[in-house]
C-alpha cells in the first residue's frame, strides 16, 4: 500500500496552491466569508473553467471523471485555503448523487450544469429532529397525480443560500428503507432558505410550504436510493475528510511558523517545550487524519472489499482531529490566534461546523464497531469485483 501522490496528484495540488495564493489568499477570504454568498463567484467561475467542479463527474456530462483520490487532492489544497464555497456541496456531493442515483435523463439535464459550474445544487438531508442517517429521514411526499406535494423544514443544508437546485432527502412509503430523493428549485413558489442565525458557515434551513415538484424530479425509490446513496457517502466522505486535512495542514504551518516569529524573553516562544509540546499533539491530530483519510482513498480507487471499515474510521478520526488541531493551534498562538483579521479562527469555525457534516464521530464509529464484528479478515487479501463500489455502476 502506498500512499505518497504520484506526479500527477503533486501538479494537481500545485494547481490549487498557486490558483490560492492568486486568487483567493487567506486575507481575502476573511472578508469573503463575510458575504451574503459567502464566497467568491470569481473563484467558483476558476475552478469551473479549470474542470475542478466537474471531476467526479464521467466525460460525457461534462466533466473528467477523475479517480476519487485525484478529486481529494485538490480538496485538500482548497481546504488548506480555506477555500469558501459550494464545491464540495454541488461539485462532489450532489454530483456523485446524480450519477448513482439518477436516470439518463436526469444526469444528462443536470451533470452538465454543475461541471461547467452554471448552476449549484446543495443536499437537503437533515431535519428539525437533528440525526445523521436514514433514521432521521421524517419528511414524506404526497403523489398528487404525475407531481408530488412536499412540505416541511430541512435544517443544516449546507449552502443552500447559493443553490439553484437541492436534492432532498424524503420518505417514500412507510417501511424504513422507502428513501428517495427529489431534485426541487429553489425558485419553486413555497419554497424558503435562511441562514441559521448564529452559524458563521453557511449551514442553512430550507423551508417547504406545499411545493409542487414534478413526478419526474424523484431520483431513487426504496431499496435503489438506499443502496446508491450508501455508495455515494462512501465516495464523498473521504473528500471531505482530505478538504478537513487541508484545514488542519493549514493550522499546523501557521503555528510553527508563529513559534519561530514570536519571540518572549529574549528567545522564539517555540524553543519552549509546552509550545513544543502543543505542536508535537497537533501534528498527531494531523498525521492521523492525513493517513486513515488517504487509506480511505487507496481502498476506494483499488476496490478493496474492506473499503467501508476505513472510510468510517476516516470520518470519525478527521472530524475529531481537526477539532483538535486547531485547538492546540490557539494554545500556540494565545491571544493573537482569536484576532479576525489573522486567519486563524476561520479554520476554528470551520473545524466545528464540518464535524458533524455527513455523520459525527459517535455515529461512524457505531457503524465502524458493527463492520469490524461482521468483517471477514480472509476477504482482505482477495480482490473485490467492484460491485457497488464505483458511483456510476449502479445503473447498466
Amino acid at each position: 500500500m502506498d500512499l505518497s501522490l504520484t506526479e500527477t496528484q503533486q501538479l494537481l495540488k500545485s494547481g490549487v496552491e498557486d490558483f490560492i495564493a492568486r486568487d483567493s489568499p487567506r486575507e481575502a477570504i476573511i472578508d469573503i466569508v463575510e458575504t451574503e454568498a459567502g464566497y467568491s463567484r470569481d473563484a467558483w467561475k476558476t475552478a469551473a473553467e479549470i474542470g475542478w467542479l466537474g471531476m467526479a463527474i464521467p466525460e460525457q456530462y461534462g466533466g473528467s471523471g477523475s479517480s476519487v483520490t485525484d478529486i481529494a487532492v485538490v480538496y485538500e489544497a482548497l481546504g488548506y485555503g480555506p477555500v469558501p464555497g459550494p464545491f464540495f456541496s454541488s461539485g462532489v456531493f450532489s454530483a456523485y448523487t446524480l450519477l448513482a442515483l439518477g436516470d439518463e435523463p436526469q444526469r444528462s439535464r443536470y451533470l452538465p450544469l454543475i461541471a461547467s459550474g452554471e448552476a449549484v445544487f446543495a443536499m437537503a438531508i437533515t431535519e428539525p429532529d437533528w440525526a445523521w442517517g436514514v433514521g432521521g429521514i421524517h419528511m414524506s411526499v404526497e403523489r398528487h397525480g404525475n407531481s408530488y406535494g412536499l412540505n416541511g423544514t430541512k435544517l443544516f443544508v449546507y449552502d443552500a443560500i447559493t443553490a439553484d437546485y437541492l436534492i432532498v432527502a424524503v420518505r417514500t412509503g412507510e417501511h424504513a428503507t422507502d428513501i428517495g430523493f427529489l431534485i426541487v428549485d429553489t425558485k419553486d413558489p413555497g419554497v424558503s432558505i435562511r441562514r441559521i442565525e448564529g452559524f458563521l458557515t453557511t449551514e442553512c434551513e430550507v423551508t417547504f410550504d406545499n411545493v409542487e415538484v414534478p413526478g419526474d424530479a424523484l431520483l431513487g425509490g426504496a431499496a435503489q436510493a438506499m443502496a446508491g446513496f450508501a455508495t455515494v457517502l462512501r465516495h464523498a466522505t473521504p473528500v471531505l475528510c482530505a478538504y478537513k486535512v487541508g484545514g488542519a495542514q493549514a493550522v499546523y504551518d501557521m503555528s510553527v511558523e508563529y513559534s519561530r516569529e514570536r519571540v518572549q524573553f529574549g528567545q522564539p516562544v517555540g524553543r519552549f517545550q509546552h509550545v513544543q509540546n502543543h505542536i508535537v499533539q497537533l501534528v498527531n491530530h494531523l498525521d492521523s487524519a492525513r493517513w486513515t483519510t488517504y487509506e480511505a482513498l487507496w481502498k476506494i480507487d483499488a476496490r478493496k472489499p474492506d473499503v467501508d471499515i476505513s472510510v468510517h474510521l476516516a470520518k470519525a478520526v478527521t472530524s475529531e482531529g481537526f477539532i483538535e488541531a486547531t485547538n492546540y493551534a490557539h494554545e500556540v498562538h494565545a491571544g493573537v490566534g482569536v484576532m479576525r483579521e489573522y486567519g486563524l479562527s476561520l479554520y476554528t469555525r470551520l473545524s466545528r461546523s464540518l464535524y458533524h457534516a455527513l455523520g459525527d464521530p459517535k455515529y461512524h464509529r457505531r457503524l465502524l464497531a458493527d463492520l469490524i464484528v461482521d468483517f471477514d479478515p480472509s476477504l482482505a487479501t482477495e480482490s473485490s469485483n467492484g460491485t457497488g463500489n464505483h458511483v456510476g455502476h449502479t445503473h447498466s
